[in-house]
């Protein structure tokens, strides 16, 4: 059990913390008017670097910012980075589009997500949008930065901002993901080119093997196979 010194000691917690000021800064503050997590209905878990993310979209996507259209999928997918579009027009409004073509304008932002690598999508029913995979925004900002497209002074905060939430381990193990993938690509690189110099996979053997098992699709008339006996 701890010591009643030790109990004052302890070191608050983010929520604790919070609690503590806002009783001293808001007091007696109807909880009617406010919203919390663990009592109010339809919450979602998002990135706390998500809007850093934004950001660094929006610098890369000028005069058609996509960060906004990111945040909506992470408020719309349950807890778990996958989502199944099947009105996309619904996602379109959300995103602040309006008028005739908003959807449209909302799979051109969903294309510049994609295309920065903070989503991967499938094609269904809906389109070319209808499944969806959340990228870590962490990779996708760190993937940016190692390409040159993140101001330093934003990715300076980022940085900051990882070590305040403790996640500074995730640009490591990005890293290390990487150089097993280079690893990977060395391997099987002599491997290719082993087979490829092999004399018993010559480039015409596929040639041959194709012509010698060719069947015409055209079937011989009864009247050409009499005409040849005759």
């Amino acid at each position: 059990m701890a010591t009643q010194k030790q109990s004052r000691n302890r070191r608050l917690n983010m929520t604790e913390r919070a609690k503590q000021q806002m009783e001293i800064q808001f007091p007696n503050y109807p909880d009617e008017l406010l919203w919390h997590r663990k009592l109010n209905d339809g919450y979602s878990t998002i990135p706390r670097t998500l809007p850093i993310a934004m950001q660094g979209i929006d610098a890369q996507s000028k005069g058609q910012p996509a960060g906004h259209t990111l945040l909506c999928l992470w408020i719309r997918a349950p807890d778990f980075p996958f989502l199944t579009i099947e009105a996309p027009a619904t996602f379109a409004a959300e995103a602040g589009f309006e008028g005739e073509r908003l959807v449209d304008t909302w799979r051109r932002r969903m294309r510049t997500l994609r295309d920065l690598g903070f989503i991967e999508a499938k094609k269904g029913p809906s389109g070319d949008f209808h499944y969806v995979l959340l990228i870590n925004p962490n990779v996708g900002i760190e993937k940016l930065n190692r390409l040159g497209k993140v101001q330093n002074v934003l990715y300076g905060r980022f940085r900051d901002r990882l070590i305040d939430i403790g996640a500074q381990s995730e640009i490591t193990d990005y890293g290390e993901y990487l150089e097993d993938v280079e690893k990977t690509k060395a391997k099987a690189t002599p491997i290719a080119a082993k087979i490829a110099k092999s004399p018993f996979l010559s480039s015409d053997t596929p040639a041959k093997t194709a012509k010698s098992t060719s069947v015409s699709t055209t079937p011989k008339s009864s009247g050409s196979s009499k005409l040849e006996e005759g």
